[in-house]
């Protein structure tokens, strides 16, 4: 799967499903609604309208199903006819693990998605997702010819034309960004270290001709981010604070995306076992998910200012690691006394999050890390987790999600009651919770909303992919889905206006009134 070109377009073509394999998937409903002439040039001669609708009439999905047509060179498969309210209506789980167990082998191959005009957009991601980048295999390093992979839709419902060029457009970047995202998480620190994201971040701006802003080392100390500097502090490569920036002409309202950026969590002198340690790889999977979802977002023509702003250090352990019962002074100016080395993610999250208020200005602040272990025992292996001060963008998540295939549900937003977990009698607060059996993912939220302070007047959104960023073994690339069609509306593409639960038109007549609202109304 790592040597896999993937391409979109609105026509693949004709061809022998023997000389290019096929598979032909979509809900049950959907594959009935499609005309053997829609699908007859990827599977004749080898394929006929007989052996075709046998097929269709053989598939029970029970959730899924597929059937062989043509040896291992064609199959159809089939999603779940119905899902949940709290799943996507894209069934994407479903549609990755279909790719990645029906796709017929070969180095040129076909999919043909058949899916509503609606689930285009999360369909394209799902797919991405079943063709990670990063491998070491000896095997796939030996091998320098790339696989073709080529992805055809065909729409039905209501609006079931080919897609238009933008479209296909804004599905190859989306998938891009997923891709980019997995295999940054996928890298072991010995591939990306802080020098390497850097690297990736400096790749990124090169692409879309944006310089970023990078303030490293001690340089971090010196400007009062206790959070970043205490937690890299003990690493080989120095911590760092990077901000991409995109600022159009004609933005209305400024935009910041924090992500955590922890390229290896040891846990730190609170150490981690031989068994939790494995895979601590992964918790930079915030960062990375914005940096993909940045650069497809800016590529995709985006209206307002958007500025991405990486938090990245590797929490190791070393004679200048920091100690339970250290203090730290945060960018905010609070104090924070250690109890636990292992919660350094809220740490250099909360320096971060006031980076984007004071120096940047932001409306809307929506920072996304692999924050807490306990999010998987929240809102489980799919779902993110998802706090903010706001209830309308609390439900405007859980529709992204939707939309996306990104899955999101709330936690309890509810700092009178579960703030004093971090009580301390020295610092202004502790960086652990004193009670491990109270809202934890909750607790460890708040405490980076603390120092935005909970009567800040712009929007605070936090998601924890703790789980949802990996699949087994294998990272998803979960969050460049989520934010393309969260903030779609400040989007000039279509598609993601499209699956974005925010906005309104200019025909609502309230929009006069709304206009004249707080800039943390606009988006919504």
């Amino acid at each position: 799967m790592a040597n896999v070109v993937l391409e979109f377009k609105a026509s693949a073509g004709d061809s022998e499903p023997q000389t290019r394999p096929v598979l032909v998937v979509g809900q049950l409903s959907n594959l009935q609604q499609i005309s053997w002439t829609q699908v007859k040039g990827k599977l004749q001669p080898a394929v006929s309208k007989e052996i075709w609708q046998s097929a269709l009439a053989a598939l029970n999905p029970n959730p899924t199903d597929s059937c062989p047509l043509y040896l291992s060179y064609a199959t159809v498969a089939a999603l779940p006819s119905r899902v949940s309210r709290h799943n996507s209506p894209s069934s994407a789980h479903f549609l990755t693990r279909l790719v990645r167990t029906c796709l017929p082998a070969g180095n040129n191959r076909c999919i043909l998605m058949v899916c509503e005009q609606s689930d285009v957009f999360a369909s394209a991601c799902a797919i991405a997702r079943a063709f990670p980048l990063f491998t070491r295999r000896t095997t796939s390093s030996r091998r320098t010819e790339k696989k073709h992979v080529t992805v055809e839709f065909i729409t039905v419902g209501q609006e079931n034309g080919p897609l238009v060029l933008s479209t296909v457009q804004c599905l190859s970047n989306a998938a891009d960004g997923v891709r980019l995202a997995a295999r940054i998480v996928d890298s072991p620190c010995s591939e990306m270290n802080t020098d390497h994201f850097l690297e990736e971040i400096k790749a990124v701006g090169n692409d879309l001709g944006i310089t970023p802003t990078i303030i490293r080392g001690e340089e971090l100390k010196q400007k009062g981010f206790g959070g970043i500097y205490g937690v890299g502090k003990a690493a080989e490569h120095p911590p760092a604070l990077a901000v991409l920036s995109h600022s159009p002409s004609g933005a209305t309202q400024t935009i910041a995306w924090v992500g955590k950026g922890i390229v290896y969590d040891t846990g730190g002198l609170s150490i981690k076992g031989k068994t939790t340690m494995p895979g601590m790889k992964r918790d930079c999977g915030g960062a990375a998910a914005i940096l993909g979802a940045f650069k497809a977002a800016v590529k995709q023509g985006f209206k307002d200012n958007l500025h991405a702003v990486f938090c990245l250090a590797e929490n190791a352990v070393g004679p200048a690691a920091t100690r339970p019962d250290d203090i730290h002074t945060l960018y905010s100016g609070k104090t924070v006394e250690i109890n636990n080395t292992d919660a350094e993610g809220r740490l250099v999250l909360s320096d971060g999050v006031v980076y984007a208020n004071k120096d940047l200005s932001a409306d809307i602040i929506l920072d996304m890390a692999t924050l807490t272990g306990a999010q998987g025992i929240s809102t489980g292996k799919y779902h993110a987790a998802v706090m903010t001060n706001s209830e309308e963008w609390e439900v405007a998540c859980v529709r992204a999600g939707r939309s996306s295939g990104d899955l999101t549900h709330p936690l309890v937003y509810c700092p009178e009651l579960h703030f004093s977990e971090f009580t301390s009698a020295v610092a202004d607060m502790k960086n652990s919770v004193a009670d491990r059996e109270n809202a934890q993912s909750s607790c460890a939220g708040l405490f980076i909303g603390s120092h935005l302070g909970f009567d800040w007047p712009g929007v605070w959104v936090h998601v924890d992919i703790a789980s949802p960023v990996h699949a087994g073994e294998r990272a998803t690339g979960f969050g460049v889905a989520l934010l393309l069609a969260l903030f779609g509306q400040a989007s000039e593409d279509p598609l993601l206006n499209m699956v974005s639960p925010l906005g309104f038109t200019a025909a609502d007549p309230s929009s006069d009134q709304m206009e004249r609202d707080s800039k943390r109304r606009r988006l919504i």
